[in-house]
């Protein structure tokens, strides 16, 4: 059977992930790995987590077994409404669509929402998958830069003056693959840009709750109530992947009501509705009231973490790199303070057995080479000393 030209035109176009590619190299033995945004399976309440699945089996198991709702369990959906509220994100349980985590949430909203050569402006660098997202959606995608305050809104009022844009992405606290965080003042100048010419944002905001002190922004949500009195200017959503457990494949959407059964539609179209037995799960969890605990317990672990990393980097590779020292989130964003490429190094930093993300593949356009991100998430203390001792020699 002849198969040349089978294939859609976008699958022709999409680019597999370069992270997910790395991930083969992190599963070997030798090498230590840098590299994937993976939550440490050490951090894991597997106590909590065993204690909520056997309550979900043994007292609901139609529930946990059986078809649901589309847009989710009616209980988990009032939980994450009691979750979110605690970030400043005042929702009802008939705002929001609970997805197979929030990258699935990304999917159904650029699907909703996207024609083809739509404008959609991201930050520079952004979220890697967030990017494919758009792809598959065939958006036009620009960008504008960000600093140590996240995204340069100035520059995207300056794009307004000549583009049409139809939504606004990006992550604002604790940036995948930056680390920064978006500061109050700007979080207030892109609502007033979004209401006066009429463009949605999209809040990824997966990582909001691993800050490493008490500064906490108001959501861009949260400010579209205050400053708009509505929040038909806002998309948020949110995951428990870094939270609880990636596996549980659950995050959600919180919807204006013009794209909440749009979304719930395609949802429908495509797995029907996240996993029973999950939901039922985490509601159980939830419940538990053990989930406070687990996320101090975290935040504790990966501040200290990031700082070992940043200490071992600013010692051993201090004179060759500069980088960001985040305060919340799993990544820490380098640049070589010389002309260098990155993923021409990570060839080298392979044979040492260390991996690490080339900065290149995070920027939709005029990448920048000689950045990399680093994750600190997984590594041990003795693997951070020794990924960094192999970094060095690999110089």
């Amino acid at each position: 059977m002849a198969t040349e030209g089978l294939l859609s035109q976008r699958m022709a176009r999409l680019k597999s992930s370069a992270i997910r590619e790395l991930l083969k190299h992190s599963k070997m033995d030798h090498v230590i790995s840098l590299a994937g945004g993976i939550p440490s399976d050490a951090l894991f309440d597997f106590e909590g987590l065993n204690q909520a699945t056997q309550r979900a089996i043994t007292e609901q198991p139609k529930n946990a077994f059986q078809y649901g709702l589309t847009e989710g369990s009616d209980t988990l959906r009032v939980r994450i409404a009691e979750l979110c509220a605690l970030r400043g994100v005042k929702t009802h349980a008939d705002d929001m669509v609970v997805t197979a985590g929030s990258q699935q949430a990304l999917d159904l909203v650029m699907r909703s929402l996207i024609d083809p050569n739509d404008v959609v402006v991201v930050e520079r660098p952004t979220y890697l998958a967030a990017l494919q997202t758009l792809e598959l959606a065939e958006a036009r995608v620009m960008s504008v830069a960000s600093d140590k305050d996240g995204m340069v809104v100035d520059e995207l009022e300056t794009l307004l003056h000549t583009q049409r844009i139809k939504a606004v992405y990006l992550v604002p606290n604790f940036g995948n693959p930056s680390g920064v965080v978006l500061n109050e003042a700007r979080r207030r100048q892109l609502i007033t840009l979004a209401d006066r010419y009429g463009f949605v944002i999209i809040e990824d905001d997966p990582y909001g709750e691993l800050r490493f002190t008490d500064e906490r922004n108001p959501t861009l949500f949260q400010l579209g109530q205050e400053m708009l009195g509505h929040n038909d200017a806002v998309i948020y959503t949110s995951t428990f992947s870094k939270i609880l457990a990636p596996g549980l494949r659950l995050g959600w959407a919180i919807l204006p009501q013009w794209l909440l059964h749009k979304v719930a539609t395609i949802k429908q179209a495509a797995d029907l509705h996240a996993s029973s037995l999950s939901q039922t799960i985490a509601e159980y969890y939830l419940a538990s009231g053990r989930l406070p605990t687990q996320i101090d317990k975290i935040r504790e672990a990966y501040k200290h973490k990031g700082e070992l990393l940043g200490s071992l980097i600013e010692q051993e590779l201090g004179d060759v790199i500069a980088f960001n020292k985040p305060k919340g989130g799993m990544f820490l964003w380098a640049r070589f303070r010389e002309p260098f490429n990155t993923t021409q190094w990570l060839e080298k930093t392979l044979e040492q057995g260390v991996v690490f993300v080339p900065g290149e593949f995070f920027f939709p356009e005029r990448p920048d080479y000689a950045t990399l991100r680093f994750s600190f998430a997984t590594a041990t203390d003795e693997q951070m000393h020794e990924a960094v001792a192999r970094l060095k020699r690999a110089l």
